[in-house]
This record gives structure tokens, sequence and C-alpha cells, in this order.
């Protein structure tokens, strides 16, 4: 099997796990503890043996079969036909709303994936290339800590350190280089010149640090692991016997299969980074995806929580694509059935 018929069977696998998650989707929205009606309605009385409560589920469908609502929710979704916000902004479609915040969660996400990568990989290979001395202790220790610390105290530690940074340091975090606030939305979709993407890029990078700071930890102590397992391969030793310099090893041989192991790990983070931005954004007032599906979660804004979560499955069938689109390129054997 040669590499484009393994993708082409792996994106032909990714539709089962499209349409169980769609349909698990719909079981938890429609099935569960979430009443747009009555959210509708508010919360003072007994909304539900009101005249408007029938006429507000009756226009809003929910009064039809299990399994018409079901068939009619699927297609929705596979046409992407999203629908319109029932509670936050009434009548504002949800594709809307999804354009509005997307950018922040996004902007977030790709820092928080890339301060991981760029810190915590390079850090895990500079570990495994110094095993057992002060370096690599130092190194692993400090991946550690960062694994341990929670994002919500770590969040809130953080705001309240760069808050007061002017009477601890003598450096107030605000005015450094780009007059900026601590917390608030970064401004991305704004930022058409050089100096608003300073600004944006400082706005988000605290929360971006925290964020990043377990898959940091995780993929360093992964990352030490795969070298460690590299430099004792037996091709590894070969290529010492026949002369090859040790650049060349370290580089062509160690760092490359050291990858391998990685590519899931930062595939499968960089989903979780984004789907568990809520209690960051939160705290730091990103007001992003994550902030829009607790609130569309809390109120039964039924359209808009359904839509965020078919968007976040999609998100993740192409990121496991990804993933093996990249399994192909660093491991040539990918793709290939041995006979």
């Amino acid at each position: 099997m040669n590499r484009w018929k393994y993708l082409l069977k792996r994106v032909g696998l990714s539709l089962p796990v499209l349409f169980f998650g769609t349909s698990l989707t719909f079981l938890i929205i429609r099935v569960g503890p979430i009443n747009p009606a009555a959210a509708i309605i508010g919360v003072t009385g007994n909304p539900q043996s009101s005249e408007r409560y029938r006429l507000i589920r009756e226009d809003l469908g929910l009064d039809q079969p299990l399994w018409e609502q079901y068939v009619d929710f699927m297609i929705d979704m596979f046409t992407l036909n999203l629908g319109q916000s029932w509670v936050l902004q009434a009548g504002t479609p949800t594709t809307e709303l999804i354009a509005i915040y997307a950018p922040r969660t996004i902007w977030l996400g790709l820092w928080s994936v890339l301060i991981a990568i760029l810190v915590g990989v390079p850090l895990g290979f500079y570990a495994g290339l110094n095993v057992n001395t002060y370096r690599d202790y130092l190194a692993s220790f400090s991946g550690i800590v960062w694994r341990a610390m929670p994002n919500f105290w770590l969040a809130i530690i953080l705001v309240g350190l760069l808050s007061s940074s002017e009477q601890l340091v003598g450096i107030s975090w605000e005015r450094l280089l780009v007059e900026t606030s601590v917390v608030g939305p970064p401004g991305i979709a704004d930022a058409n010149s050089l100096g608003d993407f300073g600004v944006a890029f400082k706005k988000v990078l605290p929360a971006a640090l925290v964020l990043g700071s377990a898959s940091m930890g995780n993929e360093m102590r992964i990352g030490r692991t795969a070298v460690l397992e590299s430099i004792n391969a037996k091709y590894v030793e070969t290529a010492k016997m026949r002369g090859v310099p040790d650049r060349v090893i370290v580089w062509k041989h160690v760092f490359r299969n050291a990858l391998i192991p990685l590519v899931p790990i930062i595939t499968s983070e960089a989903f979780l980074l984004v789907g568990g931005s809520v209690l960051v954004e939160l705290i730091f007032g990103i007001n992003g995806l994550g902030y829009l599906f607790y609130r569309a979660t809390v109120q039964g804004d039924i359209p808009l929580a359904a839509s965020l979560m078919f968007v976040f499955i999609v998100v993740l069938v192409a990121v496991n694509i990804t993933q093996d689109i990249m399994y192909t390129l660093i491991d040539p054997r990918v793709g290939y059935e041995r006979q």
C-alpha cells in the first residue's frame, strides 16, 4: 500500500468517527439537562406550565419526535446549516458568532502549541543528549514543575504577578514595549500593522504560556526518552562503527527518529489546548470559543453549543489526519505493508 492509498484509507476511516461524534453530540444536547425554552422564558416562576413555554417549544421544533429531530440535526450539521442562536444573541447565525470568537482561540492555541514545541522539544532533546548530568537534571526538573502546575492556579498567579509587576520589580508589564492590559481580548482581528501585531502577541503571551505549560513539560519528557532510545539503537551504533561524524548521527538519525513518538503527542495536544482553553480564556478575559461554548451550554443555547461541538469534532478529525500526514513524512515505513 503506497502513501496516497494509506492517507485515503485514513480519511475514509475518519468519516464514521465524524458521524458517531455528531450523533453523540445530538444525544448529549437534546436528551441532556439543557432546556432552551426555559432559558428563553427565564428562571422565574414555573415556565414549563405556561402557554408561552409550549409555543416556544413548538416554534423551536422541540415537540417533534426525537428521531425526526435527529435526522434534521444530522442533515443540518453535514450541510453546514448551523442555524441561529436561540438565547445568547437570538436570531444571530451561529457561523457569525463563531467567526467573531474563533480568531481569539486560534491565536491563543497557535502560540500555546508553538511555545510548547519550541521550548519543550529542544529541552527534551538537550536533556537526552546530556543524560545524567546537572543540565539533564535541571531540564528534567523544570519539565516536571511545568507539568505539575494546574492551569487555573498558574493563570491566577500570573495575572496577579503581572498586574503588580511595577511594585514587585519596578517594571510595569502593561507598559513594557507596547502598552496593553493584563487581561482582555487580544484584538487579533484588528491587527493590520506590525504594531497591532505586537500588541496582540503581548496580550496573548501570558495566557499562551499558561495553556502550553503542561504540554511543554510533557513534550520535554517524551523527547528526552525518545532521544535516549534512539541513541542506544543498533543503527546508531552501526553508524558510529562506520565512522559517521557525531553531528551527522545526531541530526540525521537520532533527532529524526526521536520525532516519531512526539508526533501523536504534539497533534493530540494541539486539540486539547484549544478544547481546554475555557478556564484560561475566562481568567485572562480572552473571550474565545471556549468562553462562547461555556456560555452557550450554561444558558441552554442548543444550536450554538451543538455547532461548536461539531466544529471541535471536525478539528479533532483534521488533527488526526494531519498526524497521519506527518507520520508519512517523518517515517518512510508508514503506509507500506510488510510482504
